[in-house]
């Protein structure tokens, strides 16, 4: 049964806000997951992926999940292929630019065997604003005119009351769960990340439980000494993990590059060999490693250690 949107906010509204400690493992966070819910994740691209979520995700056997992202990139492909997403909500599915449409995307679709929802960029982020600020629907004039426009669902237009133009009507995107990785939080769930801030504010405002993961766990003191870079606060979120190269082998802005040996020796698998390379990547790669350290110890400490490096050179404490 649908919700109302005013039960989808009574979730939202009712959560408990009390400063207390959130930390737990990776998989105690991701049993917080649902068959059937919608998660949301933060970063967009190949930028501040919570790879380390997803991983798990897959190797939970989690169902029937719908997906949205900004940008998705290589971790679509692997929960398509793992059979945990049959719904994406995104406004570009690529490993990235220079790599082109990913393969399996277009395999899912034309074989109609998982849903492509796209909208544009703008819209996308604008949804999430409004989940965010607890409203069901945003005026905008994002995708008028556009082709986009009668192939999404649930959009609408209305003459607004004081101007008489047109405008069209975005529904709010109001996840069940939102995914997200930041460079360090503390132990009750600030967050404090740098670089670009993507549409993680907004997911987390907007999602009825939060997960994140973190390359470290700070103090509390330490937030209290910069409460400017709390990106977001404790109360919005009920898990935290920390995990070291969370996003690996995509990149986490001041921490590390992405590994792009990695990602070309990947898309040239998965354009090669279309969802059956995928398996094998999931096979070796996911299935395989029992720990997410096992993971990074079979993807060698030389790339790592390169990746760290090149990504540290712009960080700024």
């Amino acid at each position: 049964m649908v919700k109302s949107y005013g039960e989808l906010r009574e979730v939202i509204d009712k959560k408990d806000r009390g400063l207390r400690e959130k930390v737990m493992s990776l998989k105690e966070a991701v049993r917080l997951i649902k068959d059937g819910d919608h998660v949301a994740a933060g970063g967009c691209h190949y930028s501040r992926t919570p790879m380390a979520v997803i991983w798990e995700i897959i190797r939970q056997k989690k169902k029937d999940l719908v997906y949205s992202r900004s940008i998705t990139s290589t971790e679509g492909d692997l929960l398509l292929v793992a059979g945990v997403v049959r719904h994406v909500v995104t406004s570009w599915f690529s490993p990235g630019v220079t790599w082109g449409v990913s393969r399996v995307m277009r395999h899912y679709m034309e074989k109609k065997l998982a849903v492509f929802e796209e909208w544009s960029h703008m819209s996308l982020g604008l949804r999430y604003r409004a989940g965010a600020m607890g409203i069901p629907f945003i005026p905008v004039r994002s995708m008028m005119g556009s082709d986009l426009f009668p192939r999404v669902p649930d959009i609408k237009e209305m003459d607004c009351p004081y101007t008489g133009e047109k405008l069209t009507l975005l529904p709010a995107l109001n996840p069940d769960v939102a995914i997200l990785h930041a460079q360090r939080c503390d132990a009750f769930g600030n967050v404090q990340s740098y670089g670009l801030p993507f549409m993680d504010q907004d997911i987390a405002l907007a999602a009825s439980r939060v997960i994140v993961t973190t390359e470290r766990i700070i103090s509390n003191d330490q937030v209290r000494r910069n409460p400017d870079q709390t990106k977001i606060p404790f109360f919005c979120v009920d898990a935290v993990v920390e995990v070291p190269f969370g996003c690996l082998p995509h990149e986490c802005y001041g921490e590390y590059e992405p590994d792009f040996q990695h990602m070309d020796f990947y898309v040239k698998l998965m354009m090669g060999k279309g969802p059956e390379g995928v398996r094998e990547y999931l096979d070796k790669y996911v299935y395989g490693p029992p720990t997410w350290s096992d993971y990074l110890e079979m993807r060698g400490l030389k790339d790592i250690l390169q990746a760290m490096t090149e990504g540290r050179t712009i960080y700024n404490d």
